[in-house]
């Protein structure tokens, strides 16, 4: 029980191998050089921030300067800090570490988004402190329950409770970092504002022992759920005071879609059967009234009649999110409709008016969003569809010849004629670089399967690190769920892991361990290899077979449905 209580949510492991005479290589893709343009890509757009823009938010591409947009935190720095490590910078990687520590103050009179801030910087945050040791950073005593990066999200985060602090348990949308919630604040947030936090705000409370973050998140998800229509929906904006649904359309986009994602990943993050349920029930209402000929419309959350028939690029996450439950085969039939209208425009208009096959009026442009690119990277680890490498490479071709300038990359205005706008969102070196780089890059060690893996010393006893199994916020930035593991104060719980501790090393007594070193992907000079910067702080690293024990086993799901990781479904082989 022990074993399978620890073991479960850290090494039901999705990594899969791109095998030789794959069908990228009969299609006649080289995989190697779309990695090292992706590769050129982030640095085109990161050097020149550094140059143009820091410290500022965001790096303005047309007039080579910068912009503060959601708080004034050098949001594009951290943003693009754990994405610097998947590329394999470990020194940049190192010395952004410690300009964040020195350069970033969260006690400032702005107004700030709850849900931006919370997904960017929080996120950025926890993800940057928890890779930290692999980058090669000397990590205090006390890690991963402790550390600057960790005390910084911890301290951003608590910016953002007295949204929390309502009749309902539903946030606020902004909130003033040094005030709290002015006045006279709109209580009218939509669903995603209230339903995305849980895997940032439980993993905070993992990591320091204080309850109060898991508590609010997962408050506000049952708020939403009690709040639900009679046909099993819910709508785009709530009364957080009232509970009121101002705004009622009700589909899987713009203004909802990171609720459901958030329901998925808690639950595979947590183990937590409740939060499957919901959105197992919410999945069944949504295919019920929304669904037609595999695209999703909008409809009135009460009755279920059409009230968009319309298509949203944030629409496109929702393949990806399907192969996370096991359900591949209409994820694939999804994501092929989005990919015609990737192919009609070179992109992903905002709107797409499904029954014309056009653009809709004042939503034509794209702002280099990575949801398509997402589901094509998880879809392509439970498939190795050469179709998904191919969305891949329509994308690069299309982002450099339509969007790159002398300074960045620039959001794309109007698809249809290719006027730009001057602005580029710190998502792009987020998410879309970092989803196209994994897409290309079949043994990075984000896609670790379990068979490498760190053992780490913390106060509450040693745990399991950097075995896979990574969990991606809503802004990409990767958790890696074995550290919710390590900085549990219940005794029970430490006894278990201890007495699994002392089963591995008596079994590693019989069976030969070698060290383990990732390919070399051609990095830059300066891209190091992690493993290497960091070996001799990380702790003895284990190659075991896969087949070799149970250790590196899945044990069976303790959902009713089978679940998946990063689309590979985990059967119960027990």
């Amino acid at each position: 029980a022990a074993m399978r209580r620890f073991l479960g949510p850290l090494l039901c492991l999705w990594a899969l191998r791109l095998p030789a005479g794959s069908g990228a290589a009969a299609r006649g893709l080289d995989v190697a050089s779309y990695r090292e343009r992706v590769r050129a890509m982030f640095y085109h757009a990161y050097e020149h921030y550094l140059e143009s823009a820091f410290p500022y938010d965001e790096l303005r591409p047309l007039t080579c300067d910068g912009q503060d947009t959601w708080g004034s935190f050098s949001l594009t720095l951290i943003d693009a800090l754990d994405t610097l490590l998947i590329l394999g910078n470990v020194s940049e990687f190192q010395r952004v570490v410690n300009v964040l520590q020195e350069g970033v103050d969260f006690d400032i009179d702005v107004n700030a988004s709850v849900f931006e801030t919370n997904i960017r910087v929080v996120g950025g945050l926890l993800s940057a402190h928890l890779l930290s040791r692999k980058a090669g950073v000397e990590v205090e005593a006390g890690w991963p329950c402790s550390g600057p990066l960790l005390r910084m999200a911890e301290e951003a985060a608590r910016k953002l409770l007295p949204a929390f602090q309502t009749p309902t348990g539903m946030p606020y949308g902004t909130v003033n970092l040094l005030h709290g919630v002015n006045p006279g604040e709109t209580p009218v947030t939509c669903t995603a504002g209230i339903g995305t936090f849980i895997v940032e705000f439980a993993t905070l409370s993992h990591l320091t022992g204080d309850p109060v973050f898991e508590d609010v998140a997962r408050k506000a998800l049952k708020a939403l759920w009690k709040n639900r229509s009679d046909i099993g929906l819910v709508g785009n904006h709530i009364d957080v005071i009232t509970a009121k649904w101002v705004a009622q359309d009700a589909g899987i986009g713009a203004g909802v879609d990171s609720y459901f994602e958030y329901l998925v990943k808690g639950a595979i993050l947590l183990q937590d059967k409740e939060l499957m349920s919901m959105f197992l029930e919410y999945n069944k209402a949504i295919k019920n009234y929304t669904k037609f000929d595999d695209w999703y419309l909008w409809v009135q959350m009460y009755k279920g009649t059409v009230s968009m028939p319309v298509f949203q690029s944030l629409e496109a996450y929702w393949p990806g999110l399907q192969s996370l439950i096991g359900d591949v085969d209409n994820a694939m039939r999804t994501f092929l409709n989005y990919y015609t209208v990737w192919k009609q425009f070179g992109g992903l208009p905002e709107f797409y008016n499904i029954p014309q096959g056009y653009t809709v009026d004042k939503r034509e442009g794209y702002p280099l969003r990575p949801e398509l690119i997402e589901s094509a990277m998880y879809l392509y680890r439970a498939t190795r569809d050469p179709t998904l490498l191919e969305l891949g490479r329509d994308a690069v071709e299309s982002i450099e010849k339509i969007s790159k300038v002398d300074c960045g990359f620039a959001t794309i205005k109007d698809l249809r004629d290719h006027r730009l706008d001057n602005r580029m969102e710190s998502f792009f070196l987020a998410e879309t670089i970092k989803y196209l780089y994994l897409l290309f890059d079949p043994d990075n060690f984000i896609h670790n399967d379990g068979s490498d893996f760190d053992v780490v010393v913390t106060p509450y006893g040693e745990c399991v690190l950097n075995a896979g199994g990574y969990i991606f916020n809503t802004e990409a930035h990767p958790i890696d769920p074995a550290a919710l593991h390590c900085c549990r104060k219940r005794k029970e719980e430490q006894w278990e892991v201890e007495d699994l501790m002392r089963e591995f090393y008596s079994r590693k007594k019989t069976k030969k361990f070698t060290l383990k070193r990732a390919p070399d992907h051609g990095e830059r000079e300066d891209a190091n290899d992690p493993k290497d910067a960091s070996s001799e702080k990380a702790g003895e690293k284990r190659n075991s077979k896969k087949s070799s024990h149970s250790l590196l086993s899945c044990p069976s799901q303790s959902f009713n449905s089978k679940l998946a990781v990063l689309g590979q479904v985990f059967l119960d082989n027990t």
